[in-house]
């Protein structure tokens, strides 16, 4: 009995010390968004203070201000930005779960070495497709166009992996009986995979969703115009020729961050669960 009081003290203090470093880290992570918060909210003056101040003494709403109604007001930039991320999110998750599907439910010669070889593309880095894309863009008369941005959002690696994932853990039984109902492989997909996904296609969605809303180095390369410009190009309007405006930066940076956490309530109670159904099995 003492052995037992025992060991459940020591579990419970190793608990209680695995819960305090990781609010310690929590606390760190979260440290630079409450700067960027603060910092929106300063005199310029004020913003290199130290000790820093974390709540400033008077708040400056000015910047806020000037972020939506100023000469380069953000809301189109906010408008694109939408533009992009919604349609790319929407044609990434209904691509990956369809190829998903195909990897998972449809039996052909190959399938497994060709998910191999299409997953392997996963280690090709991203900034050495910039020159072919640019070719081929300007080729298909879409290059300085949202559809420069879109059309290569909708295919994701990552998200075909993540789907077929969730779809091996569904029994084949499923499957199998809608095909001796009569089903064909649309219905299925349609009427029984999809539905017993959704916890993964959300999951899917606001991370693709973030993948697009921050997207800069594709957005810098294929978007020339100012009035196509997404919301990271527009922070590039308050580096100044001769200074930086900071407090600008931050408080549009302060209201970039809004969408992805209304995206990220709205689909949270299905993102644990996505993702340690989604996990890799042996």
């Amino acid at each position: 009995m003492l052995a037992t009081n025992r060991r459940s003290t020591l579990m419970g203090l190793q608990k209680g010390l695995l819960t305090l470093v990781m609010a310690a880290f929590a606390i760190i992570m979260v440290l630079p968004f409450i700067w960027m918060i603060s910092t929106s909210f300063k005199t310029p003056a004020a913003v290199f203070e130290y000790p820093i101040q974390w709540i400033p003494t008077h708040l400056v709403w000015e910047h806020h201000i000037k972020v939506w109604t100023g000469t380069n007001s953000f809301v189109p930039y906010y408008l694109n930005s939408l533009k992009v991320a919604l349609i790319s999110m929407t044609g990434a998750t209904l691509l990956s779960a369809l190829a998903a599907y195909g990897f998972t439910k449809v039996e052909f010669k190959g399938r497994d070495a060709l998910f191999m070889l299409y997953l392997a593309m996963m280690m090709i880095p991203p900034q050495v497709l910039f020159v072919p894309k640019f070719i081929m863009f300007k080729w298909m008369g879409i290059f300085n166009t949202h559809w420069a941005l879109i059309l290569p959002g909708m295919i994701t690696i990552f998200g075909v992996f993540m789907m077929r994932q969730f779809f091996i853990s569904i029994p084949k039984d499923i499957s199998e009986s809608a095909f001796i109902d009569g089903a064909g492989h649309f219905k299925i997909f349609t009427r029984i995979m999809l539905p017993l996904s959704k916890p993964a296609l959300a999951t899917l969605a606001v991370i693709d969703f973030s993948w697009h809303w921050n997207d800069f180095e594709n957005a810098l390369v294929f978007i020339i115009k100012r009035e196509l410009y997404t919301v990271p190009l527009g922070l590039q309007n308050f580096i100044l020729e001769f200074n930086v405006d900071y407090n600008g930066m931050m408080a549009a940076a302060a209201a970039g961050i809004l969408p992805m956490l209304v995206v990220f309530l709205i689909g949270q109670r299905f993102i644990i669960e996505g993702l340690s159904s989604t996990a890799v099995k042996g």
